[in-house]
């Protein structure tokens, strides 16, 4: 009973990720709907049997702020995948400014990027278009929903609908 189950807001918009065992106190308790279940498995009593979830349903809306992913070093390297965006390296990952802080580049989303230390000590202090060295994919600010896949190794399948990934 270690699955992850995906919970879902009164709107259907995606809330969080929690445990099996939380899911079914929330479906218990009545607060919540089960949407999507495994259909191989079964949670079983001694007198009883239930469906295992995989997607849950609040049945109360709850408010949240709007909430953005926060600039730091490690989300940066999630967003690129934990790659360099010059050669596709893994190893030896560091942090470059697309466009150098010494020529006005600022602590953004959109001009920071993953290098590996080679490729970044290569690009110097030059753009990429002048280092002749092109990103593999352009730097953008993530939003929360595109950190869920990356969640415990991946996505299920019940869950693809709702984070917009079909």
């Amino acid at each position: 009973m270690n699955a992850n189950v995906l919970v879902l807001n009164q709107d259907y918009q995606p809330l969080s990720i929690c445990s099996i065992q939380r899911s079914m106190k929330l479906i218990f308790l009545d607060k919540a709907e089960l949407l999507h279940d495994h259909p191989t498995k079964k949670l079983r009593t001694t007198r009883q049997q239930y469906d295992y979830p995989s997607v849950i349903r609040l049945r109360s809306y709850i408010r949240i702020p709007y909430s953005k992913v926060v600039l730091t070093r490690r989300n940066i390297m999630r967003r690129d995948g934990f790659k360099c965006q010059y050669c596709g390296k893994k190893s030896n990952l560091t942090i470059d400014h697309v466009l150098p802080k010494s020529r006005g580049g600022k602590d953004t989303w959109e001009n920071l990027t993953t290098a590996c230390d080679k490729c970044n000590v290569k690009k110097g202090n030059r753009t990429p278009k002048e280092a002749l060295m092109p990103l593999r994919s352009e730097p953008y600010r993530p939003v929360p929903i595109t950190f869920f896949r990356d969640f415990n190794g991946g996505v299920q399948e019940p869950w693809k609908p709702y984070l917009y990934m079909t």
